[in-house]
């Protein structure tokens, strides 16, 4: 099975934006393991302005275009010098994609980062990929790593993807504010009310929120890869969903187009 798994900042760092270590390792045991099992991974991961954030001691997130890719330039080496370090504790070679928008939107170039992410997979490599924020602007950015994914495994016609994020699923109501919200198991269509349950933006430190991961839904869905949202702060849970056990919210796919 080719999983494509997506991280968030929020999931990746503390609020300080410094790396939740503890964390970060349970979840590249898991994929690791995962891999040793026969499963080919594609890694989405944010984090790198979010640790660029934490490693320059800046306040806060960068307002600024500039700002934000500074933060980036330095986050991402950190990121990458984690994940390199720690999956080769477990003996797997991990490689770094970056991309724009205009890399998915130009069919040469799509074909190109789809070629190589193919090749990568027959080498048994990790592939690690996110949105390049030092030099996306506003016109040729993605926006978010939800999105991201999604468009990822629509181009690798991946067989699942899965987007770990700081809440359990998508719930009748905002969790957060009421406490009668129920988790939705199982989306069969997005319909306008399953949309108007996206509510707003996720954390301080990334860029996403519900509302993305239900667009991202509908990216993956159409292209006939199925989604689950489910909660990253217990890595084990992607023994479950590898298993076909039911866990936060699965978005039913499409016929593959």
């Amino acid at each position: 099975m080719r999983i494509v798994i997506k991280v968030g900042t929020s999931t990746l760092a503390h609020a300080t934006g410094r790396l939740n270590i503890r964390l970060v390792e349970e979840l590249i045991k898991v994929l690791s393991d995962l891999k040793n099992a026969g499963q080919e991974v594609i890694l989405v991961s944010s984090g790198a302005i979010g640790m660029g954030v934490g490693k320059l001691m800046l306040p806060k997130r960068p307002e600024d275009m500039p700002g934000r890719q500074a933060a980036a330039a330095v986050g991402q080496c950190e990121l990458m010098y984690v994940y390199d370090r720690q999956f080769m504790e477990y003996n797997h070679t991990v490689a770094q994609i970056l991309l724009t928008a205009e890399d998915l939107d130009d069919d040469r170039r799509r074909l190109n980062f789809e070629n190589t992410v193919f090749r990568l997979l027959e080498l048994k490599a990790l592939p690690i990929i996110n949105e390049n924020d030092t030099i996306a602007t506003e016109e040729i950015a993605v926006g978010d790593n939800d999105t991201l994914a999604a468009l990822v495994a629509s181009a690798v016609e991946a067989d699942l993807l899965v987007l770990l994020s700081d809440i359990d699923g998508l719930f009748t109501a905002d969790p957060h504010k009421c406490p009668d919200a129920k988790l939705i198991p199982v989306v069969e269509a997005i319909t306008p009310e399953i949309e108007a349950l996206g509510g707003g933006k996720g954390s301080a430190l990334g860029t996403g929120g519900m509302v993305t991961k239900i667009r991202a839904a509908r990216i993956a869905t159409e292209a006939g890869v199925e989604m689950i949202i489910t909660n990253g702060s217990k890595p084990q849970v992607l023994y479950d969903i590898a298993e076909g056990k039911s866990v936060g919210t699965r978005f039913l796919a499409e016929g593959r187009k």
